[in-house]
């Protein structure tokens, strides 16, 4: 006989838990499933561990590049990739502990470790690691399960060793030569972390160009940091076959061989919905193993949602977050909130980042509406110039009749940061007049934002 609960969450990724606690605090009888570690992929092998070594990795830069500053460093620098993941592990582990300890302590709240499983529209199984399987059911249930690596079907693949965005942060040795297939932020960050670690690193990209959703100067601008730092970038490169070589890969390429110690493959996500039992729900997955849903974050069957990357809605881990707030500001504060009029915005974490709001130029040109485009380099920001980090640029667009933005870009020195003025004023709905006449304090990288809003001019047709 199925357990009976109010409401059931499966996953404990960015919604999930938040979820978990408010329908538990709301009076309803709660179950939250976690077949692995709690916390998802930003915590355990997304976010969270890679932001710890790109904060490694721009130590290890910022010491090789000490005497630019008048600071001098006896010796060469090296990292202890050992130390690396060791540091990277205490981080996830306090992070992952906590999350637990908070559901575990919530009341109302029931907490399964184990394999949840749709067995009906309603109903779910949950078969622990030892084989013991029990049944639930409930009127609500919240799908949170997230995505995992994709791994390209490369003629070869399975007789070499590889690496995913997960099992790289598992290194205890710095790889002599890592080859990394994909060009997007991954692929990417990845690079340059392992690059400033020490490594040998060569980027194979498919196409002409990384980060191919970008502006064409967005990725030659970050390509050519990359390179600078010693990241070698082959273009036009699909690997046609692996083969083991030692501890490492061969990967054949239309100009020939290309031999390496370490092999990641950083090809994009699927979600985690195919042994998920949604068919014995009537559940609907997409051509991607997406669940579609509304804007309210409703699948197709009445009483189950689906939250986080599996919803095909962003696939960050703050558009998770925003998903929990709206399904809980719907349902548990009346409120009538929708993932549709949701901005975009996220960041690529290669230092200096660049962070992104909105519009890019090319899908603005391709609207055909008329508008205004301001650009600023980085070298005109006092912040930039005393930290000696020039690169990069801004940029942001607006809509010449309605005076409201449509995009911004920032790539330099705290441009992950300095993006929120942009989101703010566009969430607010306020033209951008807003931004342009505010004070900012000085000397930051966001107080050159209003200046850049000054040199507005009309966006001309690109010429052919």
């Amino acid at each position: 006989m199925a357990r009976r609960f109010d409401s059931i969450v499966i996953g404990t990724g960015q919604s999930g838990p938040a979820l978990a606690v408010r329908l538990a605090r709301s009076g309803r009888q709660t179950a939250v499933i976690e077949r692995a570690a709690f916390g998802g992929t930003c915590v355990n092998v997304g976010c969270t561990p890679t932001k710890a070594y790109v904060a490694c990795a721009r130590a290890a830069h910022v010491a090789r590049h000490a005497a630019e500053f008048g600071v001098n460093i006896d010796g060469a620098v090296s990292v202890d990739l050992a130390f690396v993941k060791a540091r990277k592990d205490r981080i996830i582990g306090a992070s992952r502990e906590g999350v637990e300890r908070w559901l575990r302590a919530t009341p109302n709240l029931t907490v399964l470790q184990g394999h949840g499983r749709f067995t009906g529209a309603h109903t779910v199984s949950v078969t622990a690691a030892g084989g013991e399987t029990i049944a639930l059911e409930a009127g609500e249930i919240f799908i949170n399960t997230g995505t995992r690596a994709v791994v390209p079907a490369i003629p070869g693949i399975e007789r070499v060793r590889y690496e995913t965005n997960s099992s790289i942060l598992e290194l205890t040795t710095l790889p002599a030569h890592l080859a990394i297939i994909g060009g997007s932020y991954v692929a990417l960050e990845f690079a340059q972390v392992f690059r400033r670690f020490g490594a040998r690193v060569t980027v194979l990209v498919r196409g002409t160009r990384v980060l191919a959703r970008e502006d064409d100067e967005v990725a030659h601008a970050i390509e050519k940091v990359l390179a600078r730092e010693g990241v070698e970038f082959r273009f036009g490169a699909e690997p046609r076959e692996l083969a083991p070589l030692g501890d490492g890969a061969r990967i054949t390429l239309d100009d020939g061989p290309l031999d390496v110690s370490h092999l990641l493959c950083a090809t994009g996500r699927q979600p985690n919905t195919d042994d998920l039992g949604v068919e014995a729900a009537g559940i609907v997955r997409d051509a991607h193993g997406m669940l579609p849903v509304d804007g309210q974050l409703h699948t197709n069957v009445e009483g189950v949602w689906a939250l986080g990357d599996v919803n095909g809605r962003g696939a960050f881990t703050h558009t998770s977050y925003d998903d929990y707030q709206i399904v809980a500001a719907n349902l548990l504060d009346g409120a009538s909130r929708s993932a549709d009029t949701r901005i975009p915005a996220y960041a690529v974490f290669v230092d200096p980042p660049f962070a992104r709001v909105g519009m890019s130029e090319r899908q603005v040109r391709e609207s055909g509406r008329p508008a205004l485009i301001a650009t600023m380099p980085m070298s005109r920001v006092g912040r930039a110039r005393e930290r000696g980090e020039t690169d990069g640029f801004m940029k942001a667009l607006v809509d010449a009749q309605t005076k409201r933005i449509l995009g911004a870009s920032i790539y330099g020195i705290e441009g992950d940061e300095a993006i929120h003025t942009f989101i703010d004023t566009m969430t607010a709905d306020a033209p951008y007049t807003t931004l342009q006449f505010a004070m900012h304090v000085h000397p930051t990288v966001s107080e050159l934002v209003p200046t850049l809003l000054d040199g507005l001019k009309p966006l001309t047709p690109q010429a052919l």
